[in-house]
């Protein structure tokens, strides 16, 4: 994979399914509390700035290590602690599916570029099935850090609602 082109046509999809009401999960991703509850690989955080959840609305947030061991890697490759992060929403249908655009402009010596985080969820009974597709990042590294770095963000999910798959 050499190019952004190529990178899009990707996807990388990660399913979970948590025993919740939909308005809990759905309120994870469009409130700031919600949002700032687990957004974030284990040693990192997120503070949000601005979140306005309608199509064309601003989701905008710092991205913070914030664990000792976190913040020292971060140091040691010469990256920043923090980054802003600009997003907005352009999909949204309440309940059922959200999409977030992500501009990719934080990552040195590699030209801006627009990412998205489709999400779907489907109720069963007491479950809320979370399907979350991503665009691949610009390289196949990138791609992998990107999966392993939103698998560990939902641990903070799956630990809050027991998840069962």
């Amino acid at each position: 994979m050499n190019s952004t082109s190529d990178a899009q046509r990707k996807k990388v999809v990660i399913e979970r399914q948590y025993r919740a009401a939909i308005r809990d999960v759905w309120d994870l991703w469009t409130t700031k509390d919600g949002f700032e509850s687990w957004w974030g690989p284990q040693g990192f955080r997120a503070e949000v700035t601005e979140l306005d959840a309608r199509v064309g609305g601003a989701l905008h947030y710092e991205m913070i290590a914030d664990s000792p061991e976190m913040i020292a890697a971060m140091k040691q490759m010469g990256q920043p602690t923090s980054h802003p992060t600009r997003s907005r929403f352009t999909e949204l249908a309440p309940y059922e599916r959200l999409v977030i655009t992500n501009v990719i402009d934080f990552l040195p010596g590699v030209a801006v570029y627009e990412s998205h985080i489709d999400v779907q969820f489907v109720v069963s009974g007491q479950y809320v099935r979370m399907i979350v597709t991503l665009d691949a990042m610009h390289s196949e590294d990138m791609t992998r850090m990107q999966q392993e770095g939103f698998t560990s963000q939902l641990t903070k999910l799956d630990q809050r609602f027991n998840s069962v798959a």
